[in-house]
């Protein structure tokens, strides 16, 4: 890879319905950090994540990771090097077992043998689901679920991990491990999502968006910390938090 670990400028898209998702995005992510999307629903957070890998193509303005341009003919290098973890883990868990789920990026990579049980096996030690690899993913807690759709990206040994709402529905207990595991990775690390505090552990970047636009980019404290800038976006702390 080479320049920055993101790179995206003057990006605009529509969907086939008319609907404007984005206008003129620009946003440049080095690689090594860690940063939050922020933003409303409807506010153009999972568009432009869904741009990082190919699943959506620039219609006006540029997008490179690393250097290589989202385009048609660098899908397959694209969606080595950024692995996108959905907000349902079982958009990514459809074999019989964990393990096989885990094995499924790399093998169609044209992984074999025991390199291919190599990356499983790293992948699923770095999610703590070691002792969980011969078993259904859906005999898993959701928050089992969540880290076996991660060790199916990590298994690509990708550059760049983007999250959409990685803590939704998980109890307090599962999203201090998930902090905790997303601080062990080496990874560049987007993060779009509504669950501010969280954040506050896992990102030193927050990017706010708003009808399809940056309105705002600092650090997550600063960011966080500005209440009237939460409240014209539709954003909140919980009751009775202050950042200073």
């Amino acid at each position: 890879m080479t320049g920055p670990a993101v790179s995206v400028r003057d990006l605009r898209f529509a969907y086939p319905d008319g609907h404007q998702a984005l206008f003129g995005v620009d946003l440049t992510v080095e690689a090594g950090e860690r940063v939050a999307l922020l933003g409303p629903n409807g506010a153009g957070k999972t568009t432009l994540a869904l741009h990082l890998n190919g699943i959506h193509l620039p219609a006006h303005g540029a997008v490179e990771v690393g250097g290589l341009p989202v385009a048609k003919a660098n899908l397959r290098e694209l969606r080595r090097r950024v692995g996108i973890v959905f907000q349902d883990p079982d958009d990514q868990l459809f074999c019989a077992t964990v393990r096989e789920d885990v094995a499924f990026g790399p093998a169609n990579l044209g992984h074999r043998g025991a390199e291919l049980a190599a990356r499983v096996d790293r992948a699923l030690e770095v999610v703590d689901l070691a002792d969980r690899a011969d078993r259904s993913p859906h005999h898993l807690s959701l928050g089992e679920r969540r880290r076996a759709a991660l060790a199916t990206v990590l298994s690509m040994e990708p550059d760049v991990l983007v999250l959409d709402e990685p803590t939704s529905n998980l109890d307090p207990a599962a999203r201090r491990d998930l902090a905790d595991l997303l601080g062990r990775l080496p990874q560049t690390l987007l993060v779009a999502t509504h669950d501010l505090l969280w954040v506050l552990d896992v990102c030193e970047r927050a990017v706010l968006f708003d009808g399809g636009r940056v309105v705002a980019d600092g650090a997550t404290r600063e960011v966080l910390g500005d209440a009237d800038l939460l409240a014209r976006h539709r954003l909140e702390l919980p009751r009775g938090v202050r950042l200073a």
